[in-house]
């Protein structure tokens, strides 16, 4: 917003509001915004999207990063959103079935993988079954493992260990993207190669990641705000789907876990990281 001639506190005002991870209190804080009458909404995922079109049916609402917004009812149509909605698609669907791809060229042997699912984000259904179909394809089983809290991410890499899975896909989801480090350490401790569609789970020790620049897709998100500053309706605007995708490979968790990394990753990736 700087570099768009914005400045908090000179011509702009930022009302922050968090859930932290508890998806149930998206709703209350939504209306809060909404009785504030702010003059846009900007959304960190489907859970809180949803919560603030429950809120207003007039505030504009910029999605920062949303996976399948057209599948999740939140837009008519990428070209066309329509209502008072637009901002940037993740297209974490199609990422998450890429991830299973790299886990494969990772461990060919894998037969048996697991999938984080946080059970309150709407678009996990659209994801887990993207993944499914190509794991059937690759003659792999899957076991989708629901997870909404730090307990239960606990558990949840227990279960991963008595089912003797192979490795684990995290989806994409604003409460696993808050808890990598913890999901990472438990990956490393449970011996679990794992990928995340998010850098920061391979900067926190998970073995790599496969997907969209989050910080790029909020940057653009703010270009959506300036011109809805400046009189243009949300419905009108296209939702942006970003075509560049990243790897990153932590080749010291590669190591720990006895797993050569291919030359063609190697390759392919923005970064290792050593």
């Amino acid at each position: 917003m700087e570099a768009l001639g914005y400045a908090e506190g000179r011509n702009m005002v930022i009302e922050w509001r968090f859930a932290d991870g508890k998806y149930e209190r998206l709703l209350e804080l939504a209306a809060e915004l909404a009785r504030l009458q702010v003059d846009s909404i900007v959304t960190d995922g489907t859970p809180a999207t949803i919560a603030a079109q429950k809120a207003s049916a007039a505030i504009p609402i910029v999605m920062g990063a949303v996976a399948d917004p057209v599948g999740s009812g939140l837009v008519k149509s990428l070209g066309r959103p329509g209502g008072n909605t637009t901002g940037l698609s993740n297209i974490g669907a199609e990422v998450s079935s890429k991830n299973l791809e790299s886990l494969l060229r990772m461990v060919p042997a894998l037969t048996r993988v697991a999938l984080l699912v946080n059970p309150d984000n709407q678009s996990h259904s659209a994801i887990l079954k993207n993944v499914q179909d190509a794991a059937q394809k690759a003659k792999l089983k899957v076991l989708p493992i629901e997870s909404r809290t730090q307990t239960e991410i606990d558990s949840a890499f227990f279960r991963m260990a008595r089912e003797k899975v192979g490795a684990v896909i995290i989806l994409i989801d604003p409460y696993f993207n808050q808890q990598q480090r913890q999901i990472a350490e438990l990956a490393a401790k449970h011996r679990l190669p794992s990928i995340a569609s998010v850098r920061g789970y391979a900067e926190a020790g998970g073995l790599m990641s496969y997907g969209q620049n989050l910080a790029d897709s909020y940057r653009r998100a703010a270009t959506y705000v300036d011109k809805i500053f400046k009189g243009a309706k949300p419905g009108d605007l296209p939702v942006e789907q970003s075509t560049r995708l990243e790897m990153f490979i932590n080749r010291k968790t590669a190591k720990a876990l006895g797993i050569t990394i291919p030359q063609e990753l190697l390759i392919r990736a923005d970064e290792v990281i050593e």
